[in-house]
């Protein structure tokens, strides 16, 4: 009895995914128009960590085109859809800087994080609509351009949990 149940609770934590308490996100720029598109350069990182309804939330980006004047966590109906401003973040001034911020979640919001449909837009001088924002989905490998990855990588579609 003991070896069975041993081996049902070491199933579950191999085969059932967990809700990952860690999320991170590479911030690309996004352009809203083909006008916008020079205006919107550099990356960065961000990574958050939920603790119960707590969300901190801390990175860094690079190579902006202009200062940046804000950073927001915003809310979308799916990956890569963009959506309404959750709450403010601070992002330092400048073409190089951090972002820091911790919030407090609501359920619906909790849920939209664990869907991926939380992500994160640093706002320019010359790209206030989001120059780079990246969706919070749990940690994964961010291979380069070019880079081969084994298997099928990491699909958000696949890979985060849809409960």
């Amino acid at each position: 009895m003991r070896g069975s149940l041993f081996f049902c609770v070491a199933w579950m934590a191999a085969c059932g995914p967990a809700l990952a308490d860690d999320f991170a996100t590479h911030l690309s720029p996004a352009p809203v128009t083909d006008g916008t598109r020079a205006a919107t350069t550099g990356e960065g990182r961000a990574e958050a960590r939920l603790d119960g309804d707590r969300l901190t939330v801390s990175g860094s980006f690079q190579g902006l085109a202009s200062n940046a004047i804000a950073a927001e966590l915003r809310s979308g109906n799916g990956i890569g859809v963009p959506g309404d401003k959750l709450f403010d973040i601070t992002a330092t001034p400048g073409r190089d800087g951090a972002l820091s911020g911790a919030v407090t979640l609501s359920r619906a919001h909790l849920t939209q994080l664990r869907r991926g449909h939380i992500y994160v837009p640093v706002d320019s001088q010359s790209a206030p609509n989001g120059n780079l924002q990246g969706w919070l989905l749990p940690p994964h490998p961010f291979a380069g351009e070019d880079v081969p990855v084994e298997g099928h990588g990491f699909l958000p579609q696949l890979d985060v949990p849809q409960r």
